[in-house]
């Protein structure tokens, strides 16, 4: 069993939790899924990212969690969330699935701000939320190789576009970075064909079993 489902496995039933988060989770749950299937200017996605107290995913811990939507191609910094989770990382994290909904999900280096944060909501709420994850880590190179045709610091990337943010190491002033990487990356995207989530989703997992990503 992986450690998500242990934790679920153990985590406290959702009753345990206060009728506001209990409202919360259910009004998640009954949201449909996304259409994958639709172009990126009909999708809503969503940029997570979070600052932690490390970068080992085995023992450090999410501190704070930024989200920014980019909505039909337009990114609307009204339309974003910035939650630190003390005192009250359960309804931190409730604030942050209410954000996110069923949207695509758009992180920078999903191994270590996808762990952090799918561990914390089953840790904290006793969910798995079924999101699908794009990581630009991947499709950066993938799609801009004549930028950098490898896999690269976000700061490389910020540095090749020329995009700046107002702080650094900050959950959500990386978001806003990560935000007008993926308005680039989805213009190129459509360019070569790749005009959906569902086909940013089918090419990161192409990048992720050919012999360079090893």
């Amino acid at each position: 069993m992986s450690w998500l489902g242990r934790l679920l496995s153990t985590r406290a039933d959702a009753a345990s939790l206060d009728t506001a988060l209990r409202e919360t989770l259910a009004h998640w749950q009954s949201l449909p899924p996304a259409d994958l299937a639709r172009t990126h200017h009909e999708t809503r996605y969503v940029v997570l990212n979070t600052e932690a107290t490390g970068l080992n995913i085995d023992k450090d811990r999410p501190l704070a969690v930024g989200a920014i939507a980019i909505d039909s191609g337009v990114l609307a910094a009204r339309e974003s969330l910035y939650v630190r989770l003390q005192p009250d990382a359960p309804t931190a994290l409730a604030d942050v699935l209410a954000f996110a909904g069923r949207a695509p999900i758009v992180v920078y280096s999903a191994s270590l701000n996808r762990t952090l944060i799918e561990r914390a909501l089953a840790e904290q709420l006793g969910i798995a939320p079924d999101w699908t994850w794009i990581d630009l880590y991947w499709l950066l190179p993938r799609l801009f190789p004549e930028r950098i045709g490898r896999p690269a610091r976000l700061a490389d990337w910020m540095q090749s576009f020329g995009i700046e943010t107002f702080q650094r190491h900050h959950a959500f002033g990386d978001a806003y970075a990560i935000a007008q990487l993926l308005l680039a990356l989805q213009a190129r995207a459509l360019r070569r064909g790749f005009a959906t989530p569902q086909s940013l989703a089918e090419l990161e997992q192409r990048v992720l079993r050919s012999p360079a990503a090893r």
